[in-house]
């Protein structure tokens, strides 16, 4: 008896310092701006995951942060991702495009009404369902869907965009997504896609005379530097995609996935909140005004048209380049938007 005691002593004993030995989980996340949480969501979402995934695991799972793509482009982050290199990243639409095509399909012009319709869409059955997807195509596991800044707007240095009629020829940045290119053709413009990391140049050379981006993003690249013109549109909302390496979250201890799980949540919200706070305050449009950017506004009627032909046009293009699957997901997401919409309505 005394014998067996001894024996489970030792064995917890080697249990215990094996434990120790072993050391904390890395998580490594990467994602595409400065690590600035006051000036840009990822930022923000980044600090916030890092603060509460430490505290909540008791330093079990430690959080390094690699911001402004340090580990590479996205493409190659999210590459490094797949393989275990890195455990995790917030990608932009453009950076899911490649590994997961449909993703394009989100961006149908005009089809989200308010933020509050976004978050219930992206956080309800429709978000879950499309991480299902995502993962079954892609393998990345994927915590949740961050806010690209927000709603997108116009700008371009070369006139006031008040009407459709007024984006005919200019040379606008996309990023490499399909569906924005089809928009901007749709509008008469020229597509130019290019990097992030190149935009700043582009628009300053005239590789590019515009862009669209929500107006926290104009801020952060310092767009108002090298653009005359902002047309506040509100045609597309974007998001942010957090993937995770599948293999790592299944590592993962339940209460340590169960705090990463409510970490990311939390982070998503306080990404959307900072947003908020930019576009709301004098850090939005005032800035961009006293910056020396004109603001434009198209009338109720130019809008129509701007909606109509985008609208139009962006089903037809998910028809025809992405197929059955492409036009389900469409189905599915529009449907989404309007129960939301109704839900908000009852409430």
């Amino acid at each position: 008896m005394k014998r067996r005691v001894t024996i489970i002593a030792l064995a917890l004993v080697v249990a215990l310092c094996s434990s120790a030995l072993a050391g904390p989980k890395v998580l490594k996340l990467a994602h595409l701006n400065p690590q600035q949480p006051f000036e840009n969501a990822t930022g923000a979402m980044a600090a916030v995951f890092k603060s509460m995934v430490e505290a909540g695991t008791n330093g079990s799972v430690q959080v390094k942060i690699f911001p402004a793509g340090q580990l590479g482009n996205e493409r190659e982050t999210m590459e490094q991702v797949k393989v275990g290199v890195v455990q995790s990243y917030i990608a932009s639409a453009g950076g899911m495009a490649p590994f997961y095509p449909l993703y394009g399909v989100l961006d149908i012009p005009f089809a989200v009404p308010n933020y509050a319709v976004a978050w219930k869409v992206f956080d309800g059955p429709f978000g879950e369902y499309l991480k299902e997807d995502i993962k079954k195509v892609t393998g990345f596991k994927v915590l949740g869907f961050g806010e690209a800044g927000g709603f997108f707007q116009l700008s371009n240095s070369v006139r006031p965009i008040k009407t459709v009629e007024d984006m005919k020829g200019l040379k606008m940045r996309t990023m490499t997504l399909p569906t924005h290119q089809n928009l901007m053709k749709t509008y008469g413009a020229a597509a130019t896609p290019i990097a992030w990391a190149e935009v700043y140049t582009a628009l300053q050379t005239g590789v590019a005379d515009g862009q669209h981006n929500p107006l926290p993003i104009v801020l952060l690249g310092k767009l108002y530097e090298v653009q005359k013109y902002l047309t506040l549109t509100n045609h597309i909302y974007s998001t942010y995609c957090w993937i995770m390496n599948d293999e790592f979250w299944d590592g993962l201890s339940d209460q340590e996935k169960e705090v990463v799980n409510s970490s990311a949540i939390t982070a998503i919200v306080a990404g959307r909140g900072l947003n908020r706070i930019i576009e709301g305050s004098d850090r939005g449009l005032p800035t961009i005004i006293e910056k020396g950017m004109e603001v434009n506004t198209p009338t109720p009627e130019a809008m129509e048209k701007f909606r109509e032909m985008g609208k139009d046009s962006a089903m037809v293009f998910i028809k025809e380049n992405f197929g059955d699957k492409g036009v389900e997901i469409a189905d599915l997401y529009l449907e989404a938007i309007d129960d939301a919409v109704d839900e908000l309505e009852d409430d």
